[in-house]
């Protein structure tokens, strides 16, 4: 039986960001967890240092709740995992599930994971129409961990929107950096 190959990590969702296309909507969303021990929560699951992590303090499953207070729509999660540093912490199965509240959750996605090192992308793409979905909830499910490992760590999870095209007409996308400072009004 052969071993399975390693995870392969994504590019840096910053560069995605820096393209125009996505856009990072984590902070308009109520964050939640199933469990974490004091000081590793959701502050630093979401406090952009790869150094910090959220670790969860109770049996599996292990769940990131995100909540937003209105039907979103959705193209991609990216979830930082590092083997080399957490070792059994390490997610090896994951679930993504969408839907209105705790109660019609569906799965969308399933993963496994093979010594993730870097940034996981997980498209949320509709399979049948390849639309964004559009969600008042996500819920990130850690179904196993590496080595059988009991708590997890996640180091940072971002939750990323297309960005429409402007309605008033084409106009190029602001990719640079100095454009991207002054792309909107204050």
């Amino acid at each position: 039986m052969a071993t399975p190959s390693k995870t392969p990590p994504g590019a840096n969702p910053k560069q995605l960001e820096r393209t125009g296309t996505v856009r990072e909507i984590g902070s308009q969303a109520v964050w939640s967890l199933s469990s974490c021990k004091p000081g590793f929560g959701v502050d630093q699951l979401r406090d952009d240092n790869l150094e910090t992590y959220w670790q969860s303090d109770g049996s599996q499953p292990h769940l990131v709740n995100i909540q937003f207070r209105r039907r979103t729509t959705v193209k991609m999660l990216c979830i930082y995992a590092d083997y080399k540093s957490d070792e059994s912490y390490t997610p090896s199965k994951i679930s993504v599930r969408v839907g209105n509240n705790f109660h019609n959750l569906q799965e969308v996605r399933s993963l496994e994971m093979v010594e993730p090192s870097g940034w996981i992308h997980i498209s949320l793409m509709n399979q049948r129409t390849n639309e964004p979905i559009s969600t008042f909830m996500i819920q990130i499910a850690v179904l196993a961990n590496h080595q059988n490992g009991r708590d997890t760590h996640m180091r940072q999870i971002k939750v990323y929107t297309p960005v429409e095209e402007s309605s008033i007409g084409k106009f190029p996308r602001c990719t640079t950096v100095d454009f991207m400072m002054y792309r909107t009004i204050r």
